[in-house]
């Protein structure tokens, strides 16, 4: 089970998984065989870098996290599994995206329910916001470009 100790310890063990994120998507612009849908694939894998970044600066305490909560379409709860394919269509990129965004969310929320320090807890909770963020915005995308 992860432990931390600190804010810094929270923010280390995010910065992280965007680097895997940043990673995954940097792999799966490898295989697919449409131009364009590489092209949103890299785009993904830019936003995963730009979080790292924007969570580096809250590390440092150039910037802070936002202060609100972030609603949902409940769409990423509705749609289908997907899994990574050379094929894959724009849609089932939406729907795996919100399903990596969504699992982040539950990771961080799930943290948060078992943090000693409240101080981390509440770090954690601004994390899981960040994770509903990204994924409200491919809802949006989801069912702008589905209905």
């Amino acid at each position: 089970m992860t432990s931390f100790r600190s804010i810094a310890e929270v923010l280390d063990f995010a910065i992280a998984r965007e680097i895997e994120a940043h990673a995954f998507y940097a792999g799966l612009a490898g295989h697919v065989t449409d131009s364009a849908l590489r092209e949103t694939i890299e785009g993904f894998a830019l936003d995963e870098l730009q979080h790292g970044v924007r969570l580096r600066a809250i590390k440092a305490g150039e910037t802070a996290f936002f202060d609100d909560d972030v609603g949902s379409l409940d769409i990423a709860d509705a749609v289908p599994e997907v899994r990574p394919h050379p094929e894959m269509s724009y849609e089932e990129l939406l729907m795996l995206a919100m399903s990596k965004e969504k699992a982040a969310f539950r990771i961080y929320t799930n943290l948060a329910s078992i943090a000693r320090r409240p101080d981390c807890r509440d770090t954690l909770l601004h994390l899981a916001q960040e994770e509903a963020r990204h994924k409200l915005r491919l809802e949006i995308e989801y069912d702008l470009v589905t209905f």
